[in-house]
């Protein structure tokens, strides 16, 4: 199973950082992000994450078609609220598909902190 690490540009730092608090369990799992996400987590990490297209060339669109094949088992995408998104009905789409598919969506750090801590007690 697949896990998806997405960041809008305002909150990459903060992906870097989760990454880097949780390289343990992520070195232990396949992740997928967007281009510069997981350009950028690669840099800080060393981790093996594969890249799909940025979220305004259909980055988000590729993940949330691979939610739908069941192929991802949680989705950490770290949202910049204050800003507005070209590819806004793009984002909307990935969360929707986490919501119908019932498939785990943390949208800020301590969610995400939870959402690790809750997979490592079902191991």
């Amino acid at each position: 199973m697949l896990f998806a690490l997405i960041a809008h540009d305002g909150k990459k730092d903060e992906m870097v950082e989760f990454a880097i608090r949780h390289r343990e369990f992520l070195r232990n799992v396949e992740m997928v992000g967007t281009a510069s996400t997981s350009a950028r987590i690669r840099e800080a990490t060393g981790l093996d994450i594969r890249a799909f297209n940025s979220g305004p060339a259909g980055g988000d669109v590729q993940i949330a078609n691979c939610v739908l094949e069941g192929q991802i088992r949680a989705v950490f995408f770290f949202v910049e609220s204050m800003d507005v998104h070209p590819h806004d009905p793009d984002i909307q789409t990935l969360q929707r598909i986490c919501n119908i598919t019932n498939t785990p969506l943390a949208t800020n750090p301590a969610s995400g902190d939870l959402m690790i801590a809750g997979l490592l007690a079902l191991r």
